[in-house]
């Protein structure tokens, strides 16, 4: 009994120690979570969130909206930027590379029928 109340002694003061900083990063879990959940509910995203969705950093985007390079808005200012969530999912996914099994299929039905497929 004597070493239970010793063990429970020991892991209340490596928490004490530790508590904070523990509270500390589940706190800034939390706040990921939340944030990451927002944005699901959202179709108007701004930079900070597209930088988030995409995973790019936010001077990548700022050059792609000088360079029209992925679709935006403009406020009535011009100073902020705004971004339509289906857009930029669309604009994300605008390079698809094919298969091996698609190329195969295509270089067959070109061989066979002498026509190129284009998609």
């Amino acid at each position: 009994m004597k070493t239970s109340v010793t063990l429970i002694a020991k892991n209340a003061d490596i928490y004490s120690k530790n508590g904070s900083e523990m509270d500390e990063k589940v706190l800034n879990e939390l706040q990921e979570i939340k944030k990451l959940t927002t944005l699901g509910a959202k179709n108007v995203l701004t930079m900070n969130d597209v930088a988030l969705l995409t995973g790019l950093s936010k001077s990548f985007l700022y050059k792609k909206v000088c360079d029209k390079g992925i679709p935006h808005w403009k406020s009535d200012g011009g100073k902020l930027t705004y971004f339509d969530k289906s857009e930029v999912e669309a604009w994300m996914l605008h390079r698809r590379i094919k298969t091996q099994a698609e190329i195969e299929a295509e270089a067959t039905a070109y061989v066979t029928t002498g026509n190129r497929i284009n998609k």
